[in-house]
């Protein structure tokens, strides 16, 4: 399976009365396909799982998944923290028709990498899925290692990593040691040009929720050869994504949206508001993307 071009990590839109907002939702994912995305990842960290109960993450994959078409790829986030509950969600998304997954660790219990590779290998052996790894050591409290990478690197069901460590070093050493292997997958949005340098074909990306057309037009440039343009592009696009990188991603991505006209509520506990200077900040950033 090849991944390629811009795969938005969804939001998950709210109501006033913090309901799954299902017309806000269509709105968004129908502006997003004529921006150009390539495919959908619902109820990731950007779509707020976490906040979720097991029904209405039914309702997401199963939202998404109706709307999908043929072509567009579709990847499952079942994140969860223990591997039992990993399961449940993977066959769950498995069952509304995911065949591929995006899993990074359990957060909280920090597993050692000989227990997240248990972890992993229980994950697949339960549910005949493909996997794509998640690399947010900060976020997740536990990294994945070249170890573990090395242990599933001739395993045709792991097809890819999304790394969002923000190291660029490690990207490199990635595209080089598991070429042809695993799938490198952008995740670090403000050196995102630099991913695509380096092999990256697709990217798994929170802030096309809000700036669709521009990462999509980055993408396309890149791949037509401009490395010029696609340079220039990196450059009005880096002060938004730096920004966004600075805290609050989730909050300044939901304003986003809001600012492109396309509100999607705010998000739920324990995920506060921003202040009046956060969002100034993020809105001047904004500017030159939102007349894209």
């Amino acid at each position: 399976m090849k991944l390629s071009g811009v795969m938005p990590a969804l939001v998950t839109p709210f109501d006033a009365n913090n309901r799954i907002d299902f017309k806000a939702f269509e709105k968004l994912l129908a502006h997003l396909r004529e921006a150009g995305v390539t495919g959908w990842v619902p109820n990731g960290s950007t779509g707020e799982y976490f906040s979720q109960s097991t029904e209405e993450r039914r309702e997401v994959l199963q939202f998404v998944k109706d709307f999908a078409k043929p072509g567009e790829t579709l990847i499952a986030g079942t994140n969860a923290p223990a591997t039992r509950e990993v399961i449940d969600q993977t066959a769950m998304a498995k069952e509304i028709g995911y065949d591929t997954v995006l899993l990074a660790p359990p957060f909280y219990t920090r597993p050692t990498q000989a227990e997240l590779i248990r972890h992993y290998e229980t994950v697949l052996d339960a549910v005949d899925v493909n996997l794509v790894l998640y690399s947010y050591p900060v976020k997740d409290g536990s990294d994945i290692s070249f170890e573990l990478m090395d242990h599933f690197a001739d395993n045709p069901r792991v097809i890819g990593i999304k790394e969002s460590s923000g190291v660029l070093q490690r990207a490199i050493d990635i595209a080089s040691r598991y070429e042809g292997r695993i799938q490198l997958v952008s995740g670090s949005d403000d050196i995102a040009l630099d991913f695509m340098f380096w092999g990256a074909e697709s990217w798994i990306c929170g802030p096309s929720n809000c700036m669709a057309k521009a990462c999509c037009d980055l993408d396309r440039t890149f791949k037509s050869g401009d490395l010029d343009k696609a340079r220039e592009l990196m450059k009005t696009l880096y002060r938004a994504m730096n920004i966004l990188e600075s805290g609050k991603f989730v909050q300044k991505i939901k304003y986003g949206c809001e600012l492109q006209g396309l509100p999607v509520g705010e998000c739920r506990a324990p995920l506060g508001p921003l202040t009046e200077d956060e969002k100034a900040e993020f809105r001047a950033a904004m500017e030159p993307i939102l007349n894209w």
